[in-house]
């Protein structure tokens, strides 16, 4: 296999791996970091992707857990599985260890995300072990103190040790407060001395203070005796220290052995968190280079929009779209140095890379970049100086080799190749060696002074010129690339703005042959041609956004607009309803009070007064119906103007909602003027209904609702009303104005046609009936009447 970090250092993927070592905290991840490699697998390029991207965007929603800086943990594995006592500091290590991969576990499993990721194999891999990691903290305070509740035996043996030692003080204190004995020592203290309490005696009263010397000052003024009354309590005192720590010996044996019998599961997990580190190290990089996760391919595909170097400040680079393998292969970069070409192909280069490694790279979204077999580099001269050889001649070991190794899926960027020699014979060479490394189906990426490869560019199918944009009036590069133009070297135009003579220019002008001369002609027309699309491409753009934010702004007003219409239609059938609802009782009532007076008067002169009360209790109902809102009568698509608007008319605007005046009419072309509040307009006749305000129209509903009356002789009416298909209230409505029209006609049984279905309507009509006051008895249908579809009721006479 190829090894991809050949060229690593000359593309300074080194010091993007350094930066991503910073964002580790693990030292092991920071270790894995810096020795990361690019694979040319485009399965694991993908997965390793696909786990930065998933760790950016778990990171960007919950922050990063917190993995500590634990390391060394497999050393004291390995030392508890090969049976030694580890330290309490060790122990400590193991249960902080523990104690992360837990936190770790928590986090993931705190994350309200139900979606797989690609870390949750890691996540899984993690096994907490609470019990062993509280033990170790429940035996040992510090990194050298065990805590008395170790065991049952150390607190025994340490509660000794305290009443031996304040027996101790108690035979020092009568000894420093003895009056008598006290003028025999040097200072009233009591002091050790190989582990023994000892006292400061003068060496005149050696003799006065009977005990074991254990040391004699420098001087040899004092000596540091262990009086004989203390002697046993000091042995006692020895004998529980030297069993203390025998027991904690003990301890932290067993804690050792219990470690290595954990030590599998303990490692696995710590290799899962190294892992996790380096993952969400990558996605903090990512975040901090402002970078994107690229579609990858396997077909030399590199497509890498507004593309920065991560290593160049942000603030003055300038970012470029370089795009290879599609339409061309090659792509030919000429121009004069300083231009930005040689840090164009380490762009590309490192990108590349960096992609290859699992990381996200600062490209704008969209972009695509190929998992290459091999990347092979000829950029500098580090060669030269490491074998002692010539620029040339080292550029050509180099390409040699580069061109042995390549093949169709190899990306090779190569900087001023052919330079270093004769110019004409390093052009010939340079446009032999690309036309070579072109047939092999190679994706190349080269840099050139010579004339002759831009010549090569536009001669050659799949190859393509490119040049750095040169500002003449600053004589400085702007750094931006122009693909499909070949570049100059501006010689003449510097050394003029630099105040170099015309005369000498215009001598060195015609040195030129001709047809270098037309060469240059062309290459400044399509620069002076790019320019102006670039301009229009950035009115465009601008007009553009313009539209879109007037489109939304219409968007907007028109969705207010209808907001408003709704709100007001509703309001207006609430209002409907609620008027009908007012008239349809006060008829009920009318005609409930007119069935009373029947039953005091003469039949036949009853039955005439009741007829026409019923009648002008329609009529009634009839002429509040009309003026509610004979507008919202009709829906839009059945309503059909009843006459041509004149002038002076009230109209509604349907498309806005809106009321106004007519002021002009054009029957020619159906179309009015309104001038409705500040806003006047032509509408046609289609978008207008006439308003109930407008007074012609209301007096024209009149008559015709006076003229619709008709006597009972005249009206004939059908023996049921269907109503499947309505909502309640519609049901209902239409019901009531049906028996309202039955009773005027003489019908004594109605029949109600709601349909099976759900039921609903049925139910409905049932319970109206039930406190309707002029229904006697309802029934539904039979067999052979439509049974549960219909109801039939009886009218009250």
């Amino acid at each position: 296999m190829f090894n991809l970090s050949k060229y690593s250092k000359t593309l300074e993927l080194d010091k993007i791996l350094k930066l991503l070592s910073d964002e580790a905290s693990m030292d092991d991840a920071k270790e894995k970091a810096v020795s990361l490699s690019a694979s040319n697998d485009y399965d694991t390029v993908k997965i390793l992707l696909k786990q930065t991207d998933d760790a950016y965007v778990l990171m960007a929603r919950y922050s990063a857990p917190a993995f500590g800086n634990i390391n060394g943990i497999n050393s004291i594995l390995a030392r508890s599985e090969a049976g030694g006592i580890l330290t309490m500091k060790e122990l400590l290590k193991v249960s902080e260890t523990l104690r992360i991969i837990r936190s770790v576990k928590n986090w993931r499993e705190n994350c309200n995300s139900e979606n797989e990721t690609a870390l949750d194999e890691f996540f899984n891999g993690l096994y907490p072990n609470r019990y062993f990691e509280d033990k170790i903290l429940f035996c040992i305070k510090s990194e050298d103190e065990m805590s008395d509740n170790a065991s049952p035996a150390l607190s025994e043996i340490r509660r000794k040790i305290k009443s031996t030692s304040a027996n101790v003080r108690n035979r020092f204190d009568k000894i420093i407060k003895d009056g008598a004995k006290s003028k025999f020592l040097q200072e009233a203290i009591v002091t050790q001395r190989d582990g023994r309490y000892v006292v400061p005696v003068k060496s005149e009263y050696k003799n006065d203070v009977p005990g074991i010397v254990h040391d004699t000052s420098s001087s040899g003024a004092t000596l540091f005796i262990e009086p004989m009354i203390i002697v046993e309590l000091n042995n006692e005192l020895r004998v529980l220290e030297t069993k203390e720590k025998l027991e904690i010996e003990r301890i932290l044996s067993d804690l050792s052995t219990e470690t290595s019998q954990f030590a599998n599961t303990i490692r696995s997990s710590y290799m899962m968190l190294v892992d996790l580190n380096l993952i969400f190290a990558k996605a903090s990089l990512a975040y901090k280079m402002k970078a994107t996760l690229p579609n990858i391919n396997k077909e030399g595909k590199i497509y890498l929009k507004n593309a920065r170097h991560p290593l160049i400040d942000k603030k003055k680079i300038v970012p470029i779209t370089v795009e290879l393998g599609k339409e061309y292969n090659s792509l030919i970069i000429t121009g004069p140095n300083t231009g930005g070409k040689t840090v164009t192909l380490k762009t590309v280069g490192l990108l590349t890379l960096m992609t290859m490694c699992g990381l996200l790279i600062p490209v704008d979204s969209n972009s695509e970049v190929c998992v290459f077999d091999r990347i092979l580099v000829d950029i500098g001269d580090e060669q030269s100086i490491e074998l002692s050889l010539s620029t040339f001649s080292s550029h050509m070991v180099n390409i040699i080799k580069i061109i042995d190794s390549a093949n169709e899926n190899s990306l090779i960027l190569l900087d001023e190749l052919g330079g270093g020699t004769d110019p004409v014979e390093g052009a010939a060479l340079a446009r032999a060696i690309l036309y070579k490394l072109h047939l092999l189906g190679s994706k190349i990426i080269a840099t050139t002074h010579y004339s002759e490869l831009k010549a090569y560019a536009l001669d050659t199918n799949g190859v393509q010129n490119a040049c750095f944009e040169f500002d003449v009036d600053t004589l400085k590069p702007t750094y931006k690339l122009m693909v499909g133009i070949p570049g100059k070297s501006n010689a003449f135009a510097i050394a003029g703005a630099l105040g170099m003579s015309s005369d000498i220019i215009r001598d060195a002008k015609s040195g030129i042959n001709e047809e270098s001369r037309r060469f240059e002609k062309v290459a400044a027309l399509l620069e002076e041609t790019r320019k102006e699309i670039d301009a229009e491409k950035q009115e465009a753009a601008r007009i553009r956004l313009e539209l879109a934010k007037e489109k939304e702004r219409v968007d907007s007003h028109l969705a207010e607009i209808e907001k408003k219409k709704e709100l007001i239609i509703s309001k207006s059938r609430e209002d409907a309803t609620r008027i009908l609802d007012n008239a349809r009782n006060q008829s009920n009532m009318l005609l409930n009070s007119l069935e009373e007076l029947k039953k005091e008067f003469n039949a036949n002169n009853a039955n005439e007064r009741i007829l026409k009360a019923k009648q002008l209790a329609k009529k009634g109902v009839n002429d509040i119906e009309n003026l509610v809102d004979p507008v919202d009568n009709n829906s839009d698509d059945q309503y059909v103007l009843p006459r041509i608007p004149v002038v002076g008319d009230v109209v509604l605007i349907t498309t806005l909602n809106k009321k106004g005046n007519v002021t002009k009419v054009d029957e020619k072309n159906k179309k009015v003027f309104v001038s409705a509040g500040n806003l006047t307009l032509w509408v046609d006749f289609q978008a207008i209904k006439l308003s109930a305000n407008d007074k012609k129209t209301i007096e024209g509903k009149k008559t015709r609702n006076v003229s619709g009356l008709k006597s009972r002789a005249e009206r004939t009416i059908n023996g049921e009303v269907d109503i499947r298909g309505m909502d309640k209230m519609e049901g209902i409505m239409v019901v009531d104005r049906y028996i309202d029209e039955a009773i005027l006609s003489g019908i004594d049984v109605v029949t109600v046609i709601h349909g099976k279905g759900t039921g609903v309507l049925r139910d409905a009509v049932h319970s109206h009936f039930r406190k309707h006051p002029n229904i006697e008895s309802f029934r539904v249908g039979t067999f052979g009447e439509g049974e549960n579809g219909v109801t039939i009721a009886t009218l009250k006479k």
